[in-house]
């Protein structure tokens, strides 16, 4: 595997683990305001580059003249539902404030995140002409920063229930560890990826 692709695939991790270091740095956990602000600059972020770099190559990829929205949209709705799915079957990870259903929401909410960095790099790997090695950069970047405040709002909780600052920063680490096994997995079944690029992209 290439070292840039290797690269990419792990800077989502790397974002997660360098929010989660944090526990080291700050003395108590985000404030209420804090944590609305670097989720809602992550949240921009992650809008941008899933436009640029999953949407548009998507239409680009189906190659159907004016039609070339639709498998765009069908992944996209299929994605929508895909998490709505997740959320119906583990309704506590998403509605209960306690610091371990915290970390299995987002932790869940990783693997499609290292899947759609993995789809992006398999295309990339294929020679796709829609997905360039700064598009797939940019998403990966994108996921990093949106991956963050992630990282900080699973170790810092840890740390205020009384762990230690380094048991808390390895919990906030580990949920962001799905990603790149995501990634890598989803390149190796490149094969099923690639022919349904339009589609996975979006998704």
């Amino acid at each position: 595997m290439q070292s840039s692709v290797l690269q990419g695939i792990l800077l989502p991790f790397w974002g997660t683990s360098l929010g989660a270091a944090c526990v080291f740095c700050l003395r108590r956990a985000p404030s209420a305001v804090l944590r609305r602000v670097l989720e809602g600059f992550a949240a921009g972020v992650m809008t941008a580059a899933s436009v640029w770099s999953l949407l548009l190559p998507a239409i680009d990829w189906a190659d159907m003249g004016r039609w070339s929205f639709l498998p765009a949209a069908g992944g996209f709705w299929l994605g929508v539902l895909f998490l709505r799915l997740l959320e119906r079957l583990l309704p506590e990870a998403v509605t209960d404030r306690s610091t371990t259903m915290t970390l299995l929401a987002v932790t869940l909410h990783n693997i499609p995140e290292g899947m759609a960095v993995g789809v992006v790099y398999a295309g990339y790997l294929a020679g796709t002409a829609q997905i360039t090695a700064a598009g797939a950069l940019a998403l990966s970047l994108g996921i990093a920063i949106q991956n963050f405040p992630e990282g900080a709002i699973i170790s810092m909780p840890l740390r205020a229930e009384g762990m230690k600052k380094g048991r808390a920063f390895w919990g906030g680490v580990l949920s962001g560890i799905v990603e790149p096994i995501g990634a890598v997995l989803t390149i190796l079944a490149a094969g099923i990826v690639v022919p349904a690029l339009p589609y996975l992209l979006s998704f």
